[in-house]
């Protein structure tokens, strides 16, 4: 068996087929790990889905910000609209839509496996987080997610609080894990995050800096593999490798082997989707 990790798709499906084919992907034997953000932007991401989700035991998925964005759409409250450039029209007219979007808000916010030490996450950690407490955290808000997943979708929009707590409750508490497990890119050594600042490493001033610049893996309990960050591009930096490449901005779909002794990414290249610039 080989695992793959599978950078941020968001509905490029034609890209994903010819990466897996460049993978020699078996359906009944590799795994493939995504980094979540299967939906959106791109031109097919009701494909993406069904295929993901028939992939069955196959693949690991966590949802990125765009899968619930998706999610606060079709099943949220509060009147969450779609955005200018959002491509989820065809899922959300799907005559297969509940199953879809049943599987897809059962998929959790990280995925540990403890055996090899790898983290996989949407967008990162605050420093003060271990590998244990991303994975309790997440367990969290999937348990509010299935007790009333309208309630937590009415409570997620927002950047505050920006500081981690272990104190903080109810939707603050929710908001603040969702957010850094799914939108974070910088913050400061404390832990504040700054979720308004969405361009590469180089751009901000201290004390902001990359989240992963914070600690190791022997600090954090694991190797983390994320994305959500295409201005960084393919980073394998302090234990932390990031494979959002920007398929959906005219980049590349990139796929890490997990089980090598020193993974190379493999690419395929991409059309351009969508204008450079949007979350």
């Amino acid at each position: 068996m080989a695992r793959y990790a599978i950078g941020d798709i968001q509905g490029c499906y034609d890209e994903l087929r010819e990466l897996l084919r460049t993978l020699r992907f078996s359906s009944d034997r590799d795994e493939l790990w995504f980094v979540g953000d299967l939906v959106n932007r791109g031109p097919k991401s009701l494909e993406v889905l069904r295929f993901v989700r028939d992939l069955a035991g196959n693949a690991i998925t966590v949802l990125g910000n765009h899968d619930l964005h998706l999610l606060a759409v079709a099943l949220g409250h509060g009147g969450r609209k779609l955005k200018r450039g959002d491509t989820l029209d065809a899922v959300l007219e799907a005559r297969d839509r509940d199953r879809l979007l049943e599987w897809l808000v059962a998929q959790p916010l990280a995925h540990f496996d403890a055996e090899r030490g790898d983290l996989l996450v949407h967008a990162g950690l605050v420093p003060q987080w271990r590998a244990a407490d991303a994975m309790r955290l997440a367990r969290e808000v999937e348990r509010a997610l299935a007790e009333d997943a309208a309630a937590v979708f009415a409570g997620m929009y927002g950047n505050r609080p920006d500081t981690w707590d272990e104190s903080l409750e109810g939707n603050d508490r929710l908001r603040f894990v969702i957010n850094a497990l799914t939108r974070l890119r910088f913050c400061t050594p404390a832990g504040r995050m700054d979720l308004s600042e969405k361009a590469s490493p180089d751009s901000v001033a201290r004390p902001l800096a990359p989240w992963f610049s914070y600690g190791s893996a022997r600090a954090r309990g694991a190797r983390v593999i994320c994305g959500h960050w295409s201005a960084l591009g393919y980073s394998d930096r302090n234990g932390v490798v990031a494979i959002d490449t920007g398929c959906v901005w005219g980049g590349a779909l990139t796929a890490l082997p997990l089980d090598d002794q020193d993974p190379r990414p493999l690419q395929v290249p991409c059309s351009a989707y969508q204008g450079i610039g949007a979350d």
